[in-house]
């Protein structure tokens, strides 16, 4: 999930927290989450959010190690 720039960072835990009973009513498990500002647009208010089908392959490379200057797991 992705903060557009001025979203508190308490209020995406808020959001996520929606989103995950709403897809727990559906059967739908995350696997992994990203929280935070990764693309902003100009200190604009609201959240985007995306999600990815998983297969074995993908589920591995995922939960892979990552250390880079924007992301770390």
């Amino acid at each position: 999930m992705n903060g557009l720039g001025s979203t508190p960072r308490e209020e995406l835990f808020i959001i996520y927290r929606k989103i995950v009973e709403i897809l727990k009513t559906r059967h739908i498990k995350i696997v992994h989450n990203y929280i935070g500002e990764f693309a902003t647009s100009m200190e604009m208010a609201g959240v985007s959010i995306s999600l990815l089908r998983l297969d074995e392959e993908l589920k591995k490379y995922l939960l892979m190690p990552l250390l880079n200057s924007l992301v770390q797991k």
